[in-house]
């Protein structure tokens, strides 16, 4: 008889509780305890899951031998603490993004899941996202032909966030679904602003390189009018709009321009194809369900998740060269370290910009 897998929430703050419900949704898992400091967060909870216990001692938790899994949903500062203490008690993780402050913390946390031979799967939702799983498909089938380049937009009003950046906020969720598109990039260049706060970029623009000539430029910004959520990659056979605030998340665009050979002396001419526009059939389905099912399915099956640890680490490594780019003049940063294992530094030679963060004036 194969048993349910044991879960334990940690954290009930914004993101926590709605772990909680697709957790206790899923099937073939159990939820048997929460863990927060607040009381009033526990009876909240308690309340509408009565079969799940609540506690605030986390030692008394991880000493608990039936839980088999740990969902952490705390802040960011907390992840590479928490996230040790979980997998020394020999708990499978999965942990909000991004996995955790620092490469270096990221990879102490990989070496030790490994050799305890537990999972660790960093929560980035976008990855079941059904018009990310979609482009993925088309990407994988070249309906695109060769990538020339794509532009992406991750803008609203707020919220400034206390102990992070834009780039800390927003990016994870950019990287995660480019990492899982198209591999890591080679370098990264950014320019930023401190707009409203002092001391907290809230406005950022990113360059990413990658393998094959492919540029992507990535805008994020907590000062923006609207919410756009809006990618559009370009290729040598077609196009696609990926937008997740809108009705049709993605539409394929048969159109580009073909270079014609000369059939004189004279110029090169350009011919431009405007063909059908395509909306493809979307799977309706909760990414975050999705993402808690191939937790458990990972921990059951013994098989590293859609959302794996390694992508996670990458994920921190583009916003360590991005936040590396904009204290270098904007200088194009190197993504991995060099030959020699030591880190890369940026070249502020090869900066176009030569712009540092912009300011905002001192009272």
């Amino acid at each position: 008889m194969v048993h349910d897998v044991q879960l334990a929430v940690i954290g009930l703050g914004y993101w926590g509780p709605n772990i909680v419900r697709c957790a206790v949704e899923c099937e073939g898992a159990q939820v048997k305890a929460v863990c927060d400091q607040s009381t009033e967060a526990l009876a909240k909870l308690i309340r509408r899951y009565p079969g799940v216990g609540g506690t605030q001692d986390l030692d008394r938790l991880l000493e608990d031998p039936d839980i088999d899994g740990v969902l952490l949903a705390t802040p960011v500062s907390t992840h590479y603490e928490l996230g040790k203490r979980c997998l020394d008690a020999g708990k499978h993780v999965m942990v909000e993004k991004p996995l955790a402050s620092t490469v270096e913390e990221c990879k102490a946390l990989l070496e030790l899941a490994e050799k305890r031979g537990l999972i660790l799967m960093p929560g980035h939702t976008f990855l079941y996202s059904p018009p990310v799983v979609k482009v993925k498909e088309l990407l994988s089938a070249r309906e695109l032909g060769d990538l020339y380049f794509g532009t992406s937009s991750r803008v609203n009003l707020g919220i400034h966030q206390s102990d992070v950046s834009v780039v800390k906020d927003l990016a994870p969720h950019d990287f995660s679904i480019l990492l899982y598109w198209l591999g890591r990039p080679e370098f990264v260049r950014a320019i930023g602003r401190e707009t409203i706060v002092p001391g907290t970029i809230d406005v950022v623009f990113i360059d990413l390189g990658f393998p094959g000539g492919c540029l992507v430029h990535v805008e994020l910004s907590w000062l923006a009018p609207t919410k756009l959520r809006r990618t559009v990659l370009v290729g040598s056979e077609k196009m696609i709009v990926y937008e997740d605030t809108s009705s049709e998340q993605v539409r394929i665009f048969d159109r580009g321009a073909e270079l014609m050979e000369p059939q004189t002396f004279g110029e090169f001419q350009l011919s431009y194809r405007s063909g059908d526009i395509l909306t493809p059939r979307l799977d309706a389905d909760e990414p975050l369900r999705l993402e808690v099912e191939d937790f458990v399915g990972a921990i059951r099956d013994r098989r590293a998740p859609r959302s794996h640890a390694t992508l996670g680490l990458e994920v921190v490594r583009l916003i360590e060269a991005t936040e590396l780019s904009l204290e270098s003049y904007s200088a194009p940063v190197p993504v991995g370290p060099s030959l020699d294992g030591r880190r890369t530094n940026p070249d502020r030679r090869r900066s176009a910009a030569g712009m540092p963060i912009l300011r905002s004036p001192r009272p």
